[in-house]
This record gives C-alpha cells, structure tokens and sequence, in this order.
C-alpha cells in the first residue's frame, strides 16, 4: 500500500530530477557568445596538396611549422601560401575544407613561391598524401571582426 510519506519522497524525487535534468540540457546549449551564428566565414577557391612530417620533405626539422608549432600525427593543420596569410589567413585562423570533415586550423606558411595555395598535413603518411594528389577545392575560413577605432 502506499503511503503519503513514500508519495512525497517520490514526487520531490521526480520534480528535482527533471529541474537538473532541464538545467543540463539548457547549460549544454549554452555557447557563451561563441555561437556559429556569431562566426564571420569567407570562401575562397585554392589549390591544395598535402604534405607530411617527414625529413625528406622539407628544410630542418620536419616537426617544427614556420611558426613554430610541432606537428603531431592526427593534427588538423595547413600549410598556406604566404599571400593568402595577407588575405586574412593568418595563424591559428580556423578553416573548413571542401571534402573534409571538421574544422583545421592555419599552423604553417609554405615558401614564398607558392600562391593561392594549401597544404594539408597528413601526419607522416606519405601515400595517403599522393593519393591526395593536388586539386582545386573550396576552403570557408573566419574572418575576424575589426574592433572600431575610438
């Protein structure tokens, strides 16, 4: 039989479980001012080839990009030519590639005689990067808002 004291337990049991469960869901939607709607992105039509962390194919330590950061295997990283980093590619700027899943980010800058131009980096598979090949793709990348002058 039930009772009232078991009712109450129960019934204050469900109403704060579907308080947390409701503050949960709302907290994960939550983005802080980081939406996507709040994302400037321009498209840009470059040519892209990849490339690989290993000694043969490069100047120094095929590890370390032109900025400095050390590439690991599994890293989303490009490469770009160095008018498009006056274009706003700059680094560490975010970029989607046409045919690709997720987002990369700009960590390397290529030789002064490329242009319009993308590396992909595929860690240290060298015949995942000649299946690659070189092809014209679409990249989207964001395009950061200029604070006003005062």
């Amino acid at each position: 039989m039930y009772n009232l004291k078991n009712f109450k337990s129960f019934f204050l049991k469900s109403v704060f479980g579907m308080i947390a469960i409701t503050w949960i869901i709302s907290f994960s939607a939550c983005d802080f001012g980081n939406s996507e709607s709040d994302v400037n992105w321009d498209t840009l039509s470059v040519t892209a080839s990849a490339y690989n962390s290993l000694s043969y194919q490069g100047e120094g330590d095929a590890n370390i990009t032109a900025w400095g950061d050390t590439l690991k295997p599994g890293q989303k990283v490009i490469a770009v030519s160095r008018d498009l980093v006056r274009r706003g590619l700059d680094y560490d700027t975010r970029v989607k590639i046409e045919g690709f899943e997720g987002e990369f980010r700009v960590k390397d800058k290529m030789n002064a005689r490329w242009k319009n131009k993308i590396d992909i980096y595929m860690g240290k598979d060298s015949q995942k990067a000649r299946d690659f090949g070189r092809k014209k793709v679409e990249i989207y990348y964001v395009v950061e808002e200029e604070e006003p002058a005062e």
